[in-house]
C-alpha cells in the first residue's frame, strides 16, 4: 500500500488563510475588516503564477522594480482592467516617468530628487497616482527612507513646494527589531501630518500591524509561497 502524501498547501489555500488571518486580526483591534486593504506582493512571480490570485478577486498587487512590472502587468491589466498596482521598491528619479505611467500607489518617495521627478513627471502625463512616503524608521544606512526626525518637513515640501498630494506612509521595520515601536511611530507621524493611509506589516507581522493602525499590509511569501531566486 503507497503511503498518503500530502500536499503542499496551493496558492488559493495561503491566501484564503490570509484573509482569514486579516479578518481575525481586525476584528481583535476593534475594526472592520475592510478597512484593511491587502496588497499581494508579487515582485519575481511571473504572470502564470499571479493569474490564479487576480481570478480570485484580488486587485491589489505589489512590485519592487518598474522595469519586472512592465514586463508582467500591461498584459494582466488587459484582463484585469480594475488592478491597483503599488510601487513598494526603491525608485531611481530616472524611471519617474515610467513609474508615473505604470503605477496607481507610489510608496517609496523618500528623497527631494525623487518627489520633484515625480510631481514633474505627473504634470507632464496629466495622471498622478497616489504617493506615501516612506519612512526609515530604524534610521538604518543600507535602507531607504526619510528619518523620522526629518519627515515632517519633507512631507511639508512635497505638498507645499512640489505639488505632490501624500496620501499616507509606508515602513519597513528593521528584520532583527521588535515590530511594534516602528509601526507605532509611524502611525504618530501620520496623525501630525493628517494623513490616514499607513501601509505596513508584512508576511511575518501584519496582525500586529493592523492592531497598530495599518491600512494596509503587504504580504508576499504568506500568499504565494517561497519567492524565486533571481
Amino acid at each position: 500500500m503507497q503511503p498518503t502524501v500530502k500536499n503542499s498547501p496551493s496558492v488559493l489555500d495561503r491566501l484564503e488563510k490570509v484573509r482569514e488571518e486579516i479578518r481575525r486580526a481586525a476584528a481583535d483591534a476593534g475594526r472592520a475588516p475592510g478597512d484593511i486593504a491587502l496588497v499581494c506582493v508579487s515582485k519575481t512571480f511571473s504572470a502564470a503564477e499571479i493569474q490564479p490570485v487576480l481570478a480570485a478577486g484580488e486587485r491589489r498587487f505589489g512590485e519592487n522594480r518598474v522595469q519586472e512590472a512592465q514586463e508582467k502587468w500591461p498584459t494582466l491589466r488587459q484582463a484585469y482592467p480594475d488592478v491597483e498596482l503599488h510601487l513598494i521598491g526603491p525608485l531611481q528619479s530616472n524611471k519617474a516617468h515610467e513609474a508615473v505611467k505604470l503605477f496607481d500607489v507610489i510608496e517609496t518617495v523618500d528623497r527631494d530628487k525623487i518627489a520633484k521627478a515625480l510631481a514633474l513627471e505627473a504634470a507632464k502625463a496629466g495622471r498622478s497616482p497616489k504617493f506615501y512616503v516612506q519612512v526609515n524608521t530604524g534610521a538604518e544606512p543600507q535602507k531607504a527612507g526619510i528619518l523620522p526626525g526629518e519627515a515632517d518637513a519633507f512631507i511639508a515640501r512635497c505638498r507645499d513646494e512640489y505639488g505632490l498630494t501624500i496620501a499616507g506612509l509606508m515602513c519597513i521595520p528593521p528584520v532583527d527589531d521588535q515590530a511594534s515601536p516602528h509601526f507605532a511611530l509611524l502611525n504618530q507621524i501620520a496623525a501630525r501630518n493628517g494623513l490616514s493611509a499607513l501601509s505596513m506589516g508584512m508576511s511575518g507581522d501584519f496582525a500586529l500591524a493592523i492592531q497598530l493602525g495599518a491600512t494596509h499590509v503587504r504580504i508576499g511569501s504568506a500568499i504565494f509561497g517561497g519567492r524565486p531566486k533571481l
